[in-house]
This record gives structure tokens, C-alpha cells and sequence, in this order.
């Protein structure tokens, strides 16, 4: 696209987080001359959500808005703007304030919690994935309130440490027979249960929710626990159900059918972070990736793209990464590990800190740290690389992970 005609075009963003956000930022520091039309359903200003497990549960920050100064860069925020419906055929957006019309359109409208059946409107029944969600928890903490987590995972876990820190009674119910069941194999999850005790808080495996009572989480072996308050984590879904009927092609888990320069299946339409699929080329797999990093990252793609560069960034195939703090702990991932991968262990998982290497045909191409910042600093680097790994050398926690790559 030639810049003489960048100022009558008009990019659309639908979505104010990160990945929105960033997304508009990158258009700028691309030199996009053109019009951009921010769109958040929110009515507040742009913030980062991970402060909001953490800080502003605990009342230790108001809020964790994002310090960037969007008249100076030329983008036209809107605020509770909620879309309803896209027509490419005419290149225009629905809202419920009217109709936006756009020449480029960028999706990332993230994801939504998923709740528990007819719980939805029960009073004290919360889920944690929106400031006001966080607002609303505050003072169960602040109350020390006994608190039932429905869900092993990220949040719950997150969540969970912040209740304990708290002073809250709780108790964490998961379906499956450990914590993590979904992201993490049973030789590695099977060590976390323990981290869930010494922190106070009781977990109960393999038990599912039969229903949500005053006071009180019914299961379906009968047993009743006491809850002031229900915290729901139990995953999140792509926020793609307004696409229905717009010729957008959807995955079968609900994620943007996006290709490898996150293009979507019509014309002059991107999808980015929560909401977006795409093909990795280094997995050979498509992959859906809900954390902060995919929403940063991303962007600087479908900028790109947009603005014409061809430039190795302007096809999307990262090395996935994610963290988490919970339980006195510091967990990050890096990569992408199938069941077939030779699983290395880097230390002892009933300490304090250790690591997981996962190798396909000796090349290192995932590896969950647990207080080893510098395991996992160095091993995404040589994912990236495809970097072939000694599995004996790597195996000795002594050694930097650098110096078990192979010549």
C-alpha cells in the first residue's frame, strides 16, 4: 500500500487489550500515516491484566492502566462500544452505537471466562478476567472470607495464592486427578499438589461441582463445603461468537481461523491474541495461546502485514511463552511439548526450584522453569534456535543450559 494513500485508509481495532492496544501502538511506530479506530467494550481506560491476580486483588494497586497517550499517537479510542456484527461484504462493523465502517480490520476481542451452568447470576459466584471482576473479589479477601476455587488451573491457582496471602480459608475442587491437567503431563503436575498444602489451602481432586448453594459448593459424591464466596476458573474461551454468520472461518474451539501472517479467512481482516488461531510452522500444529506474551507479540505481525513490510516479521511462528506466580513460586513455559517428546530433568521437583526439558529428535523444543529464571532465559533461545541438546549434560542442574547444546 502506498503511503500517499495511507491517510484516507482507516484501520479498525476491535478489542482494547493488550493485544489491541499493541496492535495500534505498532501500526505507529511502523509509520501507519492512516486513521485508527480503537473499539473497547470496556468503560475503562486500556489496562494490563496480570496485575489483576496479584496487586489489585490485594488491594496493593487501584488499577494497572497502560501509560500510553493515544491522542498524541493519533488513536481514536472508543469506550463501551460493544460490536455485534461484522458485514465485509460492505466493509462495516455493527454496534450498538451505530455502524463503523473500516478499509482494514483488526479482531482481538480476546477471550471469556467459562462458567458453570446455571451459576451465572448466583450471588457470590465470581470469575477473574476483567478489572471489575478483580474489583468485585476485593473485598472477599478483604472480609477473609472461606472461599471454594472451582478449577486446578492458572487462575485458580493464582487466585488461590492470593486468597492464602489474604488469610482466606480455601479450598480448590478439580475435576481431573491433578492440578494443571490440561497444560502440564502427570509426571510433572503430580508434584504441585503439595504446593497447594504448604500454603494452607486444601485441594480436592477428581470431584466435579453438582450445584452452587447460599453458603455452600454441592459435589456430585454429596459432599457439601462451606463458601462465602465461589471463584470459577475452569478455562476461557475465544470472544468470537459475534462473528456468527460474517464469513470469519472458526476453528471448532471458537478461536479466529488465522493463517500464518494472522490473516483471516476475508479479505483486509486480521484476528490477534486471545481470540486467534494460527499454524506454527516450528510445531507443525495450529495453536490457540491465551497469555500476555502471544498478545504482545502478535501485533508487531498484523502491523506489519498492514503497512506492507515483507520482512521475516511479518509471518507469526513464536516460541510460545507464559508465567505464573503461585504458591511462592515463580513458574514460567516456554515452547511447545507433545506426549511423545523425551521429557530431561533439570533438579529435584520436591525442592524448591527445578526444571523440564522436553526434546523432539534431540532438539530442546519446550521447558517449564520453577525458580530458575535462567534455565528458562536461555532454553527459549535455543528453542528458537532449534538448538540440538546433550540429554546427560542437561540433565545436571550444575550446568547452564547453553553449555548442553551439541556442536
Amino acid at each position: 500500500m502506498s503511503d500517499d494513500k495511507q491517510p484516507e485508509q482507516r484501520v479498525v481495532i476491535v478489542g482494547a487489550g493488550m493485544a489491541g492496544v499493541q496492535t495500534a501502538v505498532a501500526l505507529r511506530e511502523r509509520g501507519w500515516r492512516g486513521a485508527i479506530t480503537l473499539l473497547g467494550a470496556e468503560s475503562h481506560e486500556p489496562y494490563d491484566r496480570p496485575p489483576l491476580s496479584k496487586a489489585v486483588l490485594l488491594g496493593k494497586a487501584d488499577g494497572s492502566a497502560l501509560e500510553i497517550d493515544f491522542p498524541a499517537l493519533g488513536i481514536d479510542l472508543l469506550l463501551s462500544r460493544h460490536v455485534t456484527r461484522l458485514r465485509p461484504d460492505q466493509h462495516v462493523l455493527e454496534t450498538a452505537d451505530g455502524p463503523v465502517p473500516y478499509d482494514t480490520l483488526v479482531i482481538a476481542t480476546g477471550a471469556e471466562p467459562v462458567t458453570l451452568p446455571g451459576t451465572e447470576a448466583e450471588p457470590g459466584v465470581h470469575v477473574l478476567r476483567t478489572l471489575d471482576d478483580a474489583e468485585r473479589l476485593r473485598p472477599v479477601l478483604e472480609g477473609r472470607q472461606e472461599v471454594v476455587v472451582v478449577g486446578a488451573g492458572w487462575i485458580g491457582a493464582e487466585f488461590a495464592t492470593a486468597a492464602r496471602e489474604a488469610g482466606c480459608p480455601v479450598t480448590v475442587v478439580e475435576a481431573a486427578d491433578r492440578p494443571l491437567a490440561g497444560a502440564l503431563p502427570a509426571e510433572v503436575a503430580e508434584h504441585m499438589p503439595a504446593w497447594y498444602a504448604d500454603s494452607g489451602a486444601r485441594l480436592i481432586t477428581g470431584a466435579r461441582v453438582a450445584a452452587v448453594e447460599a453458603g455452600a459448593v454441592v459435589l456430585e459424591d454429596g459432599q457439601r463445603l462451606r463458601a462465602d464466596a465461589v471463584l470459577v476458573g475452569i478455562g476461557a474461551r475465544p470472544t468470537t461468537a459475534w462473528l456468527s454468520n460474517s464469513g470469519v472461518e472458526l476453528c471448532p474451539d471458537g478461536s479466529v481461523r488465522a493463517d500464518e501472517r494472522l490473516r483471516t479467512s476475508q479479505p483486509d481482516v486480521y484476528a490477534v491474541g486471545d481470540c486467534a488461531s494460527f499454524p506454527s510452522g516450528r510445531y507443525g500444529v495450529r495453536l490457540l495461546v491465551h497469555h500476555w506474551d502471544n498478545a504482545l507479540q502478535g501485533p508487531r505481525t498484523v502491523a506489519a502485514n498492514i503497512v506492507g513490510e515483507e520482512t521475516a516479521g511479518s509471518v507469526y511462528d513464536p516460541v510460545p511463552y507464559f508465567w505464573s506466580e503461585q504458591f511462592g513460586r515463580f513458574v514460567q513455559y516456554a515452547g511447545h511439548h507433545a506426549a511423545a517428546d523425551a521429557t530431561v530433568w533439570r533438579g529435584d521437583p520436591s525442592g524448591a526450584s527445578w526444571s523440564v526439558c522436553w526434546l523432539r529428535d534431540g532438539a530442546l523444543v519446550a521447558l517449564l522453569a520453577v525458580g530458575r529464571p535462567r534455565d528458562l532465559a536461555q532454553g527459549r533461545r535455543l528453542i528458537q534456535q532449534g538448538a540440538r541438546i546433550d540429554p546427560e549434560r542437561a540433565a545436571d542442574p550444575s550446568v547452564p543450559l547453553k553449555a548442553a547444546v551439541l556442536g
